[in-house]
């Protein structure tokens, strides 16, 4: 006879909690290497969510590299990354507060080398001419957007000039070995790096000026990304063209495949500093890749184009570099906390350099995802990771089914994890089941899949996360009375598009969600600002379906339960979308809930927030869906429920 107590789904006590919680978003980022040296960020939740530089080398541990007082984190495309590099003695980096680029020398005290309102990402150093050589964001010209383009700045904080300008997006500037010549991305609107991009090259002079630039790969319709020289100066690139990312380098005349597979080696470049694949030799490339929902380490023979799969116990893998006879990669799993991972190549053992402080949580608590797939409309197949309710301790009444909380991805273009997710976690060892889709236009399958949500936003996310929750609903896994819908940012906006023009789920949650396409097209940041064109019509000619697929002009649709969280310094998705649903539910008497956030932009980095946030929505979830939690939970305002009453809508 089984020794668990029986409850509820959803009042299960769990050990994810509080400071356990809030430690799961303390993830490593952008790693790289410098000699014999390692580099990566580190997030800091309890320190208002403070970047920290940290470095490793043989005979250490890892340690910051840096003083506290710096957070480094560059705004360029506002999502940032590649926000630091390390040369020899010398460390410079973004520091968020104020945006200019510091340099510090062997532990000495940081100095900035740039000016206000020119910000900088995705820096090299040259030093053979003492500057870097990076993306620069120009803010100080009186334009409506700000001015990218390939600059230099020198090391010592002199005037610099710029390499390559006229298109309105650059990343990626690297320069071979020698010094001699240089790759660089570009694109243009309506474009995003996904759909289409360029990739330059061109020979550097001795005083350092660009000449004879050239067009080798890429295309409108051809996304190339990630330019690497190899040892002996061979330039490598990344593109799409057959229908994945795949590895390429270029003849001197054409870009050759170096091993084609069906798989993904690379990812959206929504951030800077992607490395995804890294040489060990001038023959041997060390690369991450996505074949169905999990990453695999790889090592690739370009003589012979023959890739040899890497065991390794970790499913999620990114921030590849590589030395002689190692890979070095950040690497977790579901119940392994993403850490810096040291494999050696000659005997396949594995070491981890750095874990960070995430709390453990015993398996007993843990749910393993499992990549599941369904069917949608138009009788075609989409994807998610389903987790099923697991707590050591705990079992539900005979014949209950559990809640079904359901994931739509930010992005849209993005891709659910594997990772050690205790922000999952929290959910399933409650008692809830998770689906968390990969809805159409989601990365990780190949382009086709990638373009199903071309013009299709609000249709085929919200088709996809409906059928794969009904889909559970008719194999008798879930309840199908206690259906929900989470979503940050572009998830947001699915979770309300679900909400107002399905009648699927019985609670929503949206994340600085997006309730009006129109209003992101007219007023948001640079990078996205013809984001829109393409996920839904050019604007404004297709203004009307702008309005048709916001729930902002059609809130009579939404008859669910809703709960609001907003940060109050968002730029992207400002807080005025957030604040007019609100009201607009309120006022027809829906029950509703606001949480706004001062000092949090678009995505909660501090520790405070990410707790307050999750046990908010667990409230509110217990108010609707009317069970008991097992402490005590800080008390949220539903306005229109009524005191001691739950509410499950029903109407599907």
């Amino acid at each position: 006879m089984s020794s668990k107590r029986v409850s509820e789904y959803g009042s299960w006590q769990s050990p994810i909690k509080g400071r356990v919680l809030a430690s799961g978003s303390s993830q490593p980022s952008e790693l790289k290497i410098d000699g014999e040296r390692l580099y990566w960020l580190q997030l800091h939740p309890e320190e208002a969510g403070r970047y920290a530089l940290y470095t490793w080398a043989k005979g250490e541990r890892g340690h910051e590299a840096l003083p506290k007082e710096y957070n480094v984190r560059t705004r360029v495309h506002e999502y940032g990354g590649g926000s630091y590099a390390a040369r020899g003695d010398s460390i410079y980096f973004c520091n968020f507060r104020d945006q200019l680029v510091y340099r510090t020398v062997a532990g000495g005290k940081p100095g900035p080398i740039t000016r206000q309102g020119l910000r900088y990402a995705d820096f090299v150093v040259d030093e053979r001419r003492g500057r870097l050589i990076g993306v620069r964001e120009d803010h100080t010209t009186g334009a409506k957007l700000p001015v990218n383009t390939i600059a230099t700045v020198g090391t010592d904080g002199s005037a610099g000039e710029v390499l390559a300008s006229g298109n309105d997006f650059y990343s990626s500037p690297r320069i071979d070995r020698s010094g001699s010549r240089i790759a660089w991305v570009t694109w243009n609107f309506p474009n995003m790096p996904w759909d289409g991009t360029e990739l330059w090259t061109a020979d550097l002079t001795a005083d350092g000026a660009v000449e004879t630039p050239r067009l080798i790969a890429g295309a409108s319709d051809e996304s190339v990304l990630m330019p690497v020289w190899s040892p002996e100066g061979t330039l490598h690139l990344v593109s799409d063209r057959t229908g994945f990312w795949n590895i390429y380098r270029w003849t001197g005349s054409k870009a050759e495949s170096v091993c084609p597979m069906s798989a993904e080696t690379a990812g959206p470049q929504w951030v800077f500093g992607l490395s995804t694949y890294a040489f060990e030799s001038e023959h041997r490339i060390v690369c991450a890749f996505t074949s169905g929902g999990t990453s695999h380490l790889g090592l690739i023979d370009t003589v012979r184009a023959k890739l040899r799969v890497l065991r390794t116990p970790y499913s999620d893998i990114g921030s590849v570099g590589a030395t002689s006879d190692k890979a070095f990669f950040l690497g977790g799993s579901f119940d392994e906390p993403v850490s810096v991972v040291e494999l050696n190549l000659h005997d396949g053992s594995v070491r981890v350099i750095h874990r960070p402080k995430v709390a453990r949580v015993g398996p007993g608590f843990l749910s393993k995802p499992r990549h599941i797939q369904f069917q949608t409309t138009g009788r075609k197949r989409a994807y998610a990771l389903l987790y099923l309710p697991r707590n050591r301790d705990f079992r539900a009444p005979a014949g209950s089914r559990p809640p079904l909380l359901v994931i739509s991805h930010g992005g849209p273009t993005a891709q659910t994890r594997t990772f050690y997710s205790l922000g999952v976690q929290a959910w399933t060892s409650r008692g809830f089941a998770v689906l968390d889709v990969n809805y159409g236009g989601s990365t990780g399958y190949g382009r086709e899949y990638r373009e199903r949500l071309s013009g299709q936003w609000g249709v085929v996310d919200v088709d996809d996360c409906c059928n794969g929750a009904l889909s559970l609903v008719r194999k008798g896994l879930v309840d199908g009375n206690k259906l929900a819908i989470r979503g940050g940012s572009a998830g947001g906006y699915t979770t309300l598009c679900a909400l107002a023009f399905r009648k699927t789920f019985n609670a929503g949650a949206s994340y600085f969600g997006v309730s009006d396409a129109e209003g992101l097209a007219k007023d948001t940041h640079k990078f996205e600002s013809h984001y829109e064109d393409k996920l839904i019509a050019p604007y404004p000619e297709g203004r009307q379906t702008y309005r048709d697929r916001s729930a902002l002009y059609h809130p009579e649709g939404i008859s669910a339960p809703m709960i609001f969280f907003q940060g109050l310094e968002d730029v992207i998705v400002p807080p005025g979308q957030a604040e007019t649903m609100v009201e607009s539910l309120r006022k027809r008497g829906v029950p509703v809930a606001y949480i706004p956030f001062e000092g949090e932009q678009h995505g909660f980095r501090k520790s405070e927030t990410i707790v307050r946030a999750f046990e908010a929505e667990l409230y509110f979830y217990s108010r609707i869906f009317g069970f008991p939690l097992p402490g005590v939970v800080r008390p949220v305002k539903i306005w229109n429920l009524s005191a001691g009453s739950g509410r499950v809508p029903r109407g599907r």
